[in-house]
Parts: C-alpha cells; structure tokens; sequence
C-alpha cells in the first residue's frame, strides 16, 4: 500500500520590527499538523540593511531546521505610510529569495484571502483568525499564547495548505460557479 508523502508548509509575515513565521506539516488532504511557530524581533539591529541580513538568515536558518517544500508569506498591506510598504516590501523580497535559493516553491496572499480562507470573513481582527487556526489545529490556548505576528503567518501557511490541498476535491475551481459545474451531480435542486 503506498502511503501519501509528507509536505511540510513555512508560513511567513514579513517584518522588520517583528517576523512571525509558522511551520505545518501535512500528508494527504485532512491530515495537518501544526509543527512551530514563533517570532523574531530585530531590536538588536542598528540599521535597516542589518535587518534585512538578519531576515536572510531566519529564513536559511528555518528552512534548514523544518526542512519545508513550500513557503506561504502574506502580502504587505499597503497603509498610509509609504516608507514602511516599501520597508516590509523588501523584507518579503529577502525572504522570498532565501527560499527560491533553497528551492521551495513560494506562495503569496494577501490579508484579505487569508483572512476569508481561515474565518470566512475578510474583516476578521487577528484574534479571530488566531481563535479559529487554534480549534482547526487543536491548539491548546495556553500554548498559542496568542503571538499575533506567529499566528499572521500560520494563517498564511494554513490558507495555503487549504489552496493547494482542496478538501472537497483535487479539481481545481476557479468560483463557486465553476464547482457547481464540475459537481452537477452534488448540487440538491
């Protein structure tokens, strides 16, 4: 019998202040576990090319321990303050070429399609994002100790996970009237 493999998921929420990241693994398309997550604050560098490095190696170092096939990173959420997209817009980019040079295949999405992916709601706050990741992956509330830049990027690799891993099928739809289509058969009139 020959047993589904195992992907491993690095979720990623760029910053340059805070980085969280979260690590999942799955096998099969139910079977998701959560493996770590955590943040990395860069107080410590002086300069914004410090961080930047300093964003490279977390990266390298993350992937070498989890060993992922896939990173998941949102998008920088555009605000009033130019200076901080552009900051946020490069420490995705480091981050994004630490993976491509270690070969993962990567994934970008935005707030809104994260947010709409674990809640349903593209206006959830953070919380009820962390809430629903912690009963979907079955997250004691004392361990998630709700780190909302971790689970920012949990929520990025489990939206992938639920993208790349369709629970209701392996057929890709592009809306729900294009699965209706495919499903004529599932549809109750």
């Amino acid at each position: 019998m020959k047993t589904a493999a195992t992907y491993t998921i690095l979720g990623i929420d760029p910053g340059t202040t805070v980085m969280g990241f979260g690590v999942l693994r799955y096998q099969g398309i139910s079977q998701v576990e959560l493996v770590d997550l955590g943040c990395v604050q860069f107080k410590d560098c002086k300069t914004h090319y410090e961080k930047l490095r300093k964003v490279f190696d977390v990266i390298t170092t993350l992937i070498e321990r989890y060993q992922p096939n896939e990173l998941a990173i949102e998008s920088p959420f555009f605000g009033k303050n130019v200076q901080s997209m552009l900051k946020l817009g490069r420490a995705q980019g480091v981050a994004i070429a630490a993976a491509m040079r270690a070969g993962l295949t990567v994934d970008e999405y935005s707030t809104l399609k994260i947010k709409m992916a674990i809640t349903g709601n593209g206006a959830s706050s953070k919380e009820q994002v962390a809430d629903m990741l912690r009963r979907f992956l079955k997250i004691p509330l004392d361990e998630l100790n709700l780190k909302l830049d971790a689970t920012d990027a949990l929520a990025a690799a489990y939206c992938h996970f639920l993208q790349k891993k369709n629970p209701i099928s392996d057929k890709p739809y592009k809306n729900w009237k294009d699965f209706i289509a495919k499903n004529e058969v599932r549809v109750k009139k």
